[in-house]
């Protein structure tokens, strides 16, 4: 049987990877559909909300649940700074057993112990790195570029 994949293609209108609208669509431009609501919709707004918030004093859930989307905003995990204070210096390893010993007096929460040992743990990550690339630097003869911490802050 012949193969006829070849024939049955549609030749390609545009060249691949490229858009058939590069401009794309205005900004701020509206649907039809958009546009009709928000005409009608228009010198309402007060009304209408005054309408939802006296449904939802009613009873209306539904009602209350809007009035409530848009009076609260939507929650966000936040972070505080950690309160304990902990002995400063001291390895990292000396560092890590003051995060546990905070811990297991309750001085922290254990999310914030795991906070800080995380921060510990990335510390570590960093040095083993450092010194990697001290050693290999030493072996192949190169010097390590002299960068200070200010650089990146």
């Amino acid at each position: 049987m012949p193969d006829n994949r070849e024939q049955k293609q549609k030749p390609q209108l545009y060249k691949k990877g490229q858009s058939g609208n590069p401009k794309g669509r205005p900004k701020g431009s509206h649907n039809k559909a958009t546009i009709a609501a928000l005409t009608l919709l228009e010198g309402e707004a007060e009304g209408l909300t005054r309408k939802a918030v006296t449904m939802a004093l009613d009873g209306d859930i539904q009602a209350l649940r809007l009035c409530l989307d848009r009076i609260t905003p939507t929650l966000k995990a936040t972070s505080k700074p950690i309160a304990a204070r902990l002995p400063a210096g001291g390895s990292l390893a000396e560092q890590a057993a003051n995060v546990y010993e905070a811990a297991r007096l309750g001085k922290v929460t254990p999310d914030e112990a795991t906070t800080l040992m995380n921060l510990i743990q990335g510390q570590i990550k960093i040095k083993e790195l450092t010194d990697m690339e001290t050693r290999l630097a030493k072996l192949e003869g190169n010097p390590l570029p002299n960068v200070s911490v200010d650089e990146f802050v």
